[in-house]
């Protein structure tokens, strides 16, 4: 899977917990969860989403790693087998 993949299963599953936001205008080093206003169980959502897209489970331990856009692909892209 690549980059360009990955970021695009991205924004689809942030359109999902967050209808109304343009991803592409989020900046890739911004808090998701501050930049588009998502409670924690939003965020849940969003990383089970990618789970179900991607088949990478993002344990609870490395959330941090993927409170930005930049982040989340950076992790996701080195976990891709």
């Amino acid at each position: 899977m690549s980059n360009k993949e990955l970021k695009e299963i991205i924004f689809i599953e942030l359109k999902k917990v967050a209808p109304e936001c343009d991803p592409t205008e989020v900046d890739p080093e911004d808090n998701i969860r501050e930049a588009l206003d998502i409670d924690s169980y939003s965020f849940l959502k969003l990383l089970v989403g990618l789970c179900d897209k991607t088949g990478i489970e993002i344990p609870e331990a490395d959330y941090e790693k993927v409170f930005t856009l930049s982040g989340m692909l950076r992790y996701l892209s080195s976990r891709v087998a």
